[in-house]
């Protein structure tokens, strides 16, 4: 199964009007993906919560919206991401418990409404996630987080991402265009395109495929993870300046990339192998975010999901003046 690279939606929460209009939003995604009525309406539900949610104890925030595609259909996940004050996760959960003056019925229905539910809150604020699939969809999550957003929310991003799944088997993609704008994601789709080809190919072969097809376009930095869980182990290849790393609970390593640029010129490309990987995370963003995050400053983070991961080292850590790309796999026998 192959996912094509997509931008998150944002949707700006600061006024009771917008409640309206993120649950609006959100059931139409989920309606033009396939979930009927009633599921469809379990995505609003949990929509207008989030959008309640961020109002009332953080005055404002966003809601990100993504589509999941599956093997049949496709989930929809929302995050609630605010820069407030932290509060009491488990006393907002129980029923009847509100900051804001309110019934309190909201992250307890949340929670019971969402086949995915997780969340981080701190002194910096929070993040929620919920992910709904259609009740006839009974295949397992997958633990992969993406938070990826174009500059000033052009329609265009240079930036470009790509996931494969064959069995144990998973090939990661990310292209950073030169630049922003239309020739940036030009010269990022054409590397994908290439890459969609033959994902789990030697990644030498796989990024001299992508090299070719970048050639007359602006060009980019490319990185390519191939992760095999029967034998335990990552291939990583990169030209210029994806970052990357994997993260265990008790220690984190960079993974390296050459100098270059990819459909211009570099001098070499050397993959690296990694064995013993089951149990980290996989963490790859393009320079859009900075590279002077540490996961361990945030107290158990590693531990919840990718997607929130991603979101909250997109709040933090992003530039704010390139696109961004961050992405987070769960590296486990589970996505098989």
């Amino acid at each position: 199964m192959n996912i094509g690279g997509s931008m998150t939606q944002v949707l700006v929460i600061e006024d009771n009007s917008q409640i309206g209009h993120a649950r609006r939003t959100a059931q139409n995604l989920a309606q033009e993906h396939g979930f009927d009525a009633t599921d469809a309406g379990r995505v609003a539900l949990v929509a207008t919560e989030l959008a309640s949610n961020i109002l009332k104890h953080a005055s404002r925030g966003e809601l990100h919206l993504r589509v999941i595609p599956r093997a049949s259909g496709a989930g929809i996940e929302m995050l609630a991401i605010d820069r407030a004050q932290g509060f009491d996760l488990h006393a907002c959960l129980a029923d009847g418990f509100s900051t804001g003056g309110t019934q309190g019925i909201g992250l307890g229905t949340v929670s019971r409404q969402a086949e995915v539910f997780d969340v981080y809150a701190d002194s910096r604020g929070a993040v929620l996630l919920t992910r709904l699939y259609p009740r006839t969809d009974k295949a397992a999550d997958r633990r992969i987080g993406i938070s990826q957003h174009s500059l000033h929310q052009d329609p265009a991003c240079g930036d470009t991402w790509h996931l494969a799944f064959d069995g144990p088997r998973i090939s990661a993609l990310v292209i950073d265009g030169l630049g922003h704008g239309e020739e940036a994601e030009r010269a990022a789709r054409a590397g994908e395109k290439a890459y969609a080809m033959l994902p789990f190919d030697s990644p030498l072969l796989v990024l001299q495929d992508i090299h070719l097809s970048m050639t007359g376009t602006r060009g980019g930095a490319v990185a390519i993870a191939q992760f095999d869980a029967g034998s335990d182990a990552l291939k990583f290849v990169g030209i210029g300046n994806i970052g990357a790393c994997l993260v265990a609970p008790d220690k984190s390593r960079g993974l390296a990339s050459h100098p270059g640029i990819v459909g211009g010129q570099f001098r070499k490309a050397q993959p690296f192998d990694y064995a013993q990987v089951s149990g980290q995370l996989l963490i790859m963003y393009s320079d859009g975010l900075q590279s002077r995050w540490n996961l361990a400053d945030y107290p158990g983070l590693v531990h919840r999901h990718p997607a929130v991961i991603a979101a909250i080292l997109h709040r933090d850590f992003c530039r704010g003046r390139d696109d961004v790309t961050v992405l987070v796999i769960a590296l486990e026998a589970a996505h098989g």
